[in-house]
């Protein structure tokens, strides 16, 4: 199943590009844009005939399996009051319009085999690709542009090394993700000239060279991968590490991952001296990095705790060539009303990650590096995760998620976002102005009150089949302090909302 909820993750800014063409800009476009996928349901729920053979099953017979892959979806957004309408005081002149109406789609059609050898090995292997394109103008004023790029393309054995002990190899492209996806997830860029900006299709690694060995419930993984980025914004990022996890069969799970960058063109930023003055650009500063990330899950309790899952994450990072010592981190826990009506579970979060303090000389911004940026992840907030990374930021949330049917799901979200360090970058270089606080013009970088959003996001999700998604949210983000002293004049609220359909086969 793929769904897409507000963001994933991406870069940031209002740009001065002019203005274009934004689907849906009339009441009828609007209107057409919202009955689209649901048509495209409904002429779907009425070609669903049973059938007793995968139609996906393309050959089965002397050990060799092939089997074809097909997933696509269209998804109608409308925003208003883009990034709080800052486009209107940092860049008047842009041409920027922050109401925004568009469309998306994206179609990914594979193939895979599996062959059974000799001696009970098996030889695997796939081959996919992702068209995308968006109508219209979106977030961040790109629009009516799409491409077609290379997904998967990776061949693989698995073999047996004795009782109870395996080894899996592959090499290139596909997806890996690492934990619970805090560093190592998200493989592929979307957006902007790719299209497709809120839907995120492409995940895989655009090379990638991993080999697991398991035995019981644990698992080693090597790894070395190479990003997939836009060409526009390629850091020539390269990366290799280990990870070991522990699965327990009724749940839980514990691991370790580290990280190394063994190559980078990608800069780091850093706070001027005391917060005054704009952020020093530290040209290529990733490559070195380390990081260690610390995950585990619970399985569900019994008696007093029944119904309780806890989990926690930590990573640190250090980098001697730059002096770089960061640290990020999340815990969670939840509760299932088992005995209510809709089943509901209630989940409180708090994650946090350091940002780069002012007053030493040392670095202090935590990198995500990879991160999977979807709300029910490690999206900090849901309309604010497009504005800034998670970097020198934290955030309290709560989601109670109510189960009415099997089919639908409904979750609300609302989490209060704020900054860990004032006057130190937010995203990459943000908010860098003149502040005349106290009758003095300095220039300063990011806030200089911790209290950024707060961000409520309502979802609905509903399986029509077992190939079939619909998912649909509103969502709004009030401005807090740290962001309405950033301009002059009233903030308002940014809002906005989605519809969308995924068919899967």
């Amino acid at each position: 199943m793929h769904n897409v909820g507000e963001h994933r993750s991406g870069a940031t800014g209002v740009s001065g590009q002019a203005p274009r063409h934004r689907f849906g800009a009339s009441p009828a476009g609007r209107l057409a844009g919202s009955f689209i996928p649901v048509l495209l349901v409904a002429a779907a729920s009425g070609q669903a005939a049973a059938q007793d053979r995968d139609p996906m099953l393309l050959h089965d017979a002397n050990g060799t399996t092939v089997r074809g892959h097909l997933q696509f979806g269209l998804n109608a957004v409308s925003e208003q009051n883009l990034f709080w309408n800052f486009s209107d005081t940092i860049a008047p002149g842009s041409g920027f319009d922050p109401d925004a109406d568009w469309l998306e789609i994206y179609v990914k059609p594979g193939l895979s085999f599996e062959t059974a050898l000799d001696g009970g090995s098996v030889l695997y292997g796939k081959l996919s690709g992702v068209a995308s394109y968006t109508f219209g103008t979106d977030a961040y004023d790109f629009g009516d542009t799409g491409r077609a790029t290379l997904e998967e393309a990776y061949l693989g054995l698995r073999t047996g090394l004795g009782e109870d002990l395996s080894l899996d190899v592959s090499i290139g492209p596909r997806e890996l993700k690492l934990g619970t996806g805090m560093l190592i997830s998200n493989g592929g860029s979307s957006g902007f000239e790719r299209g497709a900006l809120k839907f995120g299709p492409r995940k895989a690694w655009e090379m990638a060279a991993i080999a697991r060995l398991s035995a019981g419930g644990v698992t080693g993984t090597a790894f070395y991968i190479d990003p997939n980025e836009r060409p526009a914004s390629d850091g020539e990022n390269e990366l290799a590490g280990l990870d070991l996890r522990w699965d327990d069969p009724a749940g839980g799970f514990a691991g370790l991952t580290y990280v190394h960058v063994l190559e980078s063109g990608s800069p780091y930023i850093q706070a001027a001296a005391g917060g005054v003055g704009p952020p020093t650009v530290l040209p290529g500063a990733r490559e070195g990095t380390n990081a260690i990330n610390l995950y585990a899950k619970t399985n569900p309790f019994d008696g007093a705790l029944a119904n309780w899952v806890f989990s926690a994450d930590y990573a640190y990072e250090w980098n001697d060539e730059i002096d770089l010592d960061a640290w990020g981190g999340r815990v969670r826990a939840g509760y299932t009303f088992a005995g209510l009506p809709w089943s509901p579970m209630l989940t409180y979060t708090y994650q946090t990650f350091s940002g780069d303090d002012p007053a030493t000389p040392e670095l202090e911004r935590f990198d995500p590096l990879y991160y999977e940026g979807s709300p029910s992840a490690w999206a900090t907030g849901s309309k604010s995760s497009m504005v800034s990374i998670n970097s020198n930021v934290q955030s309290h949330g709560l989601a109670l998620r109510l189960q009415p049917t099997k089919q639908d799901t409904l979750t609300l979200r609302y989490s209060h976002i704020r900054a860990n360090e004032l006057r130190s970058p937010i995203q990459f270089g943000q908010a860098t102005r003149v502040d005349t606080t106290g009758g003095t013009a300095n220039v300063v970088s990011g806030v200089t009150d911790a209290h950024l959003a707060d961000d409520v996001f309502l979802e609905y999700s509903r399986i029509i089949n077992r190939n079939t998604f619909l998912t649909a949210g509103v969502s709004v983000s009030l401005p807090g302090d740290g962001i309405e002293t950033t301009v002059a004049g009233d903030v308002p609220n940014w809002t906005g909302g989605f519809v969308n359909v995924v068919f899967n086969f």
